[in-house]
């Protein structure tokens, strides 16, 4: 074989995972898991295996093979956390959506399910909901917790808030850093990219703290547009490999330095965002 094939080989199978995954989020996003036909639909369609197909499915903790409820309570029982009461939050979650972790509501409303690690160790114990994080959460917690999930958790208050915290992040592309020093935004470092909305194509600067929704840019972005976002590095599109849960706009996908990736969405205004610490949320 040829030395030059092997990185093109390499690339190719890359892009074949990258789009399985792709497929299963689609499913995901529809169904809320992913359904046993819809995957033997996913082999007939793909000429993949079964056994390849089921095994991105379990190996990603984005993905399940069991329907959900409408908000995925996750609890962390880490090393960190479980020393700071973790079995402790798993067991009032328990009692009170009246289901063990791993399991659903009856009303479909929750899904609770306890994870190893959530990568914010030193603010344990940990509690995410839909993907916004609560720190060092105690029992008297939980019931407030539950409680803000069925409002809504879109409300923030910055300064305040727990749920609140700095990240740093990078371009997914050319792993280049996204972060700008010389610019602030809610008094810390932000994320400047490049974005394109009609005919205007400009400078966007993003919050950094996880959980705001605050900017500035070069050009006013009306509400309710769908922009598209891009390295200022290498000029590369920062698209999400799924469709935002809230709306269906694309979603915009960033590296967190350290591990993880977030995704926010592109419609101005939508508050729709994922983080994944494992980084296994492409």
């Amino acid at each position: 074989m040829d030395h030059n094939d092997a990185p093109m080989a390499t690339e190719t199978q890359d892009e074949d995972h990258d789009g399985l995954i792709s497929i299963l989020e689609r499913i995901q996003a529809k169904y809320n898991y992913l359904p046993q036909e819809a995957l033997r639909e996913v082999s007939e369609e793909t000429g993949r295996s079964l056994v390849d197909i089921y095994g991105v499915a379990t190996f990603y903790r984005a993905f399940s093979l069991k329907p959900r409820g409408k908000h995925l309570v996750s609890v962390c029982l880490g090393t960190a956390c479980h020393v700071r009461g973790g079995p402790m939050i798993a067991e009032e979650f328990e009692r009170q959506l009246g289901v063990c972790a791993g399991e659903t509501t009856p009303d479909k409303e929750f899904t609770l399910e306890t994870v190893n690690c959530l990568g914010a160790c030193a603010l344990g114990p940990i509690v995410t909901v839909d993907g916004r994080y609560f720190t060092k959460v105690g029992t008297a917690a939980v019931k407030k917790i539950l409680k803000q999930a069925k409002e809504g958790l879109g409300k923030v208050e910055i300064g305040t808030d727990e749920r609140v915290f700095p990240m740093e992040v990078n371009c997914p592309r050319c792993n280049h850093s996204l972060m700008d020093t010389d610019h602030l935004v809610d008094g810390h470092p932000s994320i400047r990219v490049t974005v394109s909305f009609g005919k205007m194509h400009g400078w966007l600067c993003l919050s950094s703290l996880y959980g705001s929704y605050n900017v500035t840019s070069e050009y006013p972005i009306p509400e309710n547009t769908v922009a598209y976002f891009f390295c200022p590095h290498c000029h590369g599109e920062l698209l999400g490999a799924s469709d935002c849960p809230e709306c269906g706009e694309p979603m915009v996908r960033m590296i967190v330095r350290g591990g993880g990736v977030v995704q926010i969405c592109s419609r101005r205004g939508c508050k729709g965002h994922t983080l994944d610490v494992d980084g296994v949320n492409l």
